[in-house]
């Protein structure tokens, strides 16, 4: 079983190099980049939730980060005093270094301490099946906040770090795109009720997922 395995990773380790190989070569010299509306035209209401504060991200941090356009704002539903933190990093390509950065890296690197990581299912409107994303509840302190996440690729939702590097390369080779966003909820934990702050970002994404759709490429 073990040589099973090694043989395996083997075949997949080569099958992903020569994939690179042609992500970075062949496959890089007629790109297509989608033309896309900026992320400041994002609705401020939306389903009973209406923006509180638009929050731009630091000069340091967008150094860093190397997105091409970034929303970053608070959201709030007055009827039950819920607030929810909407993030978007949208990159035009990624053959140039840059690429979404993973809120596991992070937010750890930010004095956060993770408690809980795992995926769930979610229905949201406009799809048969629930997308996966992923749910990764952190503390500072006495602070706790639970953060909700996923990699949007042509409509394709993806919860896996791995498996979005996988996609945007056979995504390159198929259609000549790399283009892709992260999006991500945190809503902050109060009362020390983690299921409740969960119950208040579902609720938000099954608000906001429609509008992303239109938002982001297909």
């Amino acid at each position: 079983m073990s040589a099973l395995n090694n043989k395996y990773a083997r075949a997949l380790t080569l099958v992903l190099l020569l994939e690179a190989a042609t992500f970075y070569g062949v496959a890089r010299r007629n790109e297509l980049m989608p033309n896309v509306p900026p992320l400041a035209v994002f609705p401020t209401a939306i389903g009973g939730w209406q923006m509180v504060q638009d929050s731009p991200v630091e000069k340091d941090v967008l150094d860093v980060l190397k997105a091409d356009d970034t929303l970053n704002r608070e959201y709030a539903n007055p009827s039950r005093t819920d607030a929810a933190y909407l993030f978007v990093a949208f990159f035009k390509t990624q053959r140039t270094g840059a690429a979404p950065h993973s809120p596991k890296n992070c937010l750890p690197g930010a004095g956060w301490e993770p408690l809980e990581s795992r995926v769930i299912p979610v229905d949201v409107p406009g799809r048969e099946a629930p997308i996966v994303i992923n749910k990764y509840v952190v503390a500072h302190g006495d602070q706790k906040s639970v953060t909700l996440y996923w990699y949007q690729s042509h409509d394709r939702i993806i919860a896996s770090e791995f498996g979005a590097k996988f996609w945007v390369v056979a995504d390159s080779i198929r259609y000549h795109r790399s283009d892709t966003a992260l999006v991500k909820v945190w809503v902050p934990v109060k009362e020390n009720d983690i299921d409740a702050a969960t119950r208040t970002g579902l609720e938000f994404i099954r608000v906001v997922f429609p509008e992303l759709r239109r938002q982001l490429p297909t």
